[in-house]
């Protein structure tokens, strides 16, 4: 695995860890979803609930395949193996992509403008200047928007841990 790939699941841990107790479980996933449908303006209801059974089924996935003690909480140890084995996650991972990407862009154009996607990524808790980075490292159009099939790849790489150089890197503060 490519340390890339290292720095990125600890930060992901790191953010999912929403509750701040050292593990992930169950609270961690709803304190996110919560907040990341706050920051979703504009998002119709059914993208809000999209969101949040996405939030659900990240959160049963990781539990099914990593808790190893079954003690209903995932260590950092126990996170890691997410990128270690990511053919076991990619169904989560693009479903919480698809969510994630719907919520940017509650006019179904395809497109999600700049505001939006910062708004979402604060949300989440990366640090404004590296989303900042993020979103211009998937090439804005002249209006200041990416599409969301960007996106949704841009957070599959993300997973990857063959993966360097690519835009989400930034999100650590790497490739900029």
């Amino acid at each position: 695995m490519r340390t890339e790939a290292i720095d990125r699941v600890a930060l992901v841990f790191s953010l999912f860890d929403a509750n701040g107790n050292g593990h992930l479980d169950p609270e961690d996933f709803e304190l996110m979803t919560t907040r990341v449908i706050a920051a979703a303006e504009g998002a119709d209801p059914a993208a809000r609930e999209r969101i949040a059974a996405a939030f659900r089924r990240y959160w049963e996935t990781l539990s099914a395949e990593l808790d190893a003690d079954r003690d209903g909480k995932i260590t950092p140890d126990e996170f890691q193996a997410c990128v270690l084995a990511p053919e076991r996650f990619a169904p989560t991972v693009r479903e919480f992509a698809e969510s994630l990407a719907a919520l940017g862009d509650p006019d179904g154009d395809g497109l999600i403008e700049r505001p939006l996607f910062l708004a979402l990524m604060d949300a989440i808790g990366f640090q404004r200047a590296h989303i900042e980075a993020l979103f211009d490292a998937f090439g804005p159009d002249a209006s200041d928007r990416i599409t969301v099939e960007k996106w949704i790849g841009g957070i599959e790489d993300f997973y990857a841990p063959d993966k360097a150089g690519i835009p989400g890197d930034r999100l650590v503060g790497a490739g900029g």
